[in-house]
């Protein structure tokens, strides 16, 4: 095979080989047909693409005919660039153009081994590659799935995401269907890779995988514990399995209310007045440091004895006492006011109903400012009214 009158170019798999995947020694010049797989096994009535790249290394860009020799009566074989037929390709230096060739076997073409050449022709140039095409049976289709991370953590309000990868070993193209088995009320939906598109089969090229994402979602009254996810994928005849793990870790839940279940208490204006609160944990976990907080009518004062619960264990509660000072010029009358207990990112809130009364003090106080009114308007009256 010859690249020039001047220079000899063998086409050698292993030189191949290397041109493709090494960098390429200063010494080396010339043009290469090349291809990553020499030898291939197609089905009958089928049609399968292999692919080129005509290599130029350090020549002067010349334009190149393109050809394919040896081809079997009633296939079709069709060389490709950028997805459309060509019969001529022109490399720059020191570049390839990527080619692909096409073939359509006929569905009565015997078995056996057939030798095509591909050749690339310029003006006293030409380089030649063989490729040897088998004709076999079909193979049966294969399927393989395994997960990035199979074991996963959280509490049970997370969202678990597994990243699955499906890979498609048969010598055909393949539409991989999926499902998951997981315990009673779990939620599981499968998603693209990079997406929110949920999917129940996805298409795969033989030879190729495509990455997909299985959401789970726990019912939130889970308990705490270790929990099997199953994964099954297939296609025609082929099947393949995962196993993924999630464990489910406990979590505190609060509640607040007074004590007997009451949420109302009764303060008196100006004056401290103390109604108990009753937080109480009815997750999985215990609550540590456990911390009160309130929202009040402007102007009034609320702190709590104590201000922070060390710990409530899971199915428990503590009693806090809430110090409510109302202002000295608060109305008679409800108001609301609002409790909050939060802890690791839990919380709770309630809203009490408080009713406020005025001290006796201030009642009398205003009884006698009403009824020396009432005295001072009667003089005046009886002075004036004579005249």
């Amino acid at each position: 095979m010859r690249a020039s009158a001047l220079f000899a170019i063998p086409v050698i798999l292993g030189l191949a080989v290397a041109a493709a995947s090494a960098e390429t020694p200063k010494d080396v010049r010339g043009l290469y047909l090349l291809t990553d797989y020499p030898a291939v096994s197609v089905r009958p009535g089928t049609t399968s693409t292999l692919s080129l790249r005509l290599q130029n290394y350090g020549l002067a860009p010349e334009r190149f005919a393109l050809s394919v020799e040896g081809v079997p009566q009633g296939w079709v074989a069709t060389l490709l660039g950028g997805g459309q037929p060509v019969a001529a390709a022109m490399p720059a230096a020191d570049a390839n153009v990527p080619l692909q060739l096409r073939l359509d076997v006929p569905a009565n073409a015997g078995l056996g081994t057939h030798n095509l050449t591909v050749s690339a022709a310029g003006q006293g140039n030409r380089v030649e590659l063989p490729i040897a095409v088998t004709l076999a049976k079909e193979l049966p289709a294969k399927l393989a799935v395994e997960a990035t991370l199979p074991a996963l953590r959280g509490t049970p309000k997370s969202s678990f995401d597994y990243s699955l990868k499906i890979k498609n070993d048969s010598g055909r193209n393949l539409t991989a269907s999926f499902a998951a088995e997981a315990p009673r009320n779990f939620e599981t939906s499968f998603t693209e890779a990079y997406g929110t598109q949920q999917l129940s089969s996805i298409p795969i090229e033989a030879g190729q995988s495509k990455e997909i994402k299985l959401k789970v979602r726990p019912p939130s009254t889970i308990d705490a514990g270790k929990y099997p996810i199953s994964v099954a994928v297939s296609a025609e005849d082929a099947t393949a399995k995962t196993a993924l793990s999630l464990e489910v870790v406990g979590q505190p839940q609060l509640t607040i209310s007074g004590r007997d279940g009451l949420v109302s208490g009764r303060a008196e204006a100006g004056a401290q007045s103390n109604i108990p609160v009753v937080v109480a944990n009815t997750g999985s976990a215990p609550a540590d440091n456990v911390e009160l907080s309130a929202t009040a009518p402007s102007g009034w004062k609320v702190t709590f004895e104590p201000k922070t619960i060390d710990m409530i264990a899971p199915g428990k509660d503590a009693e806090v006492q809430a110090q409510i000072t109302p202002t000295a010029k608060s109305l008679a009358g409800d108001y609301m006011t609002t409790i909050r207990a939060s802890s690791r990112g839990e919380s709770a809130t309630t809203q009490f109903r408080v009713a406020v009364s005025t001290s006796t003090a201030w009642g009398m106080a205003g009884a006698g400012i009403i009824g020396a009114a009432l005295l001072l308007m009667v003089g005046a009256v009886s002075r004036f009214g004579r005249r």
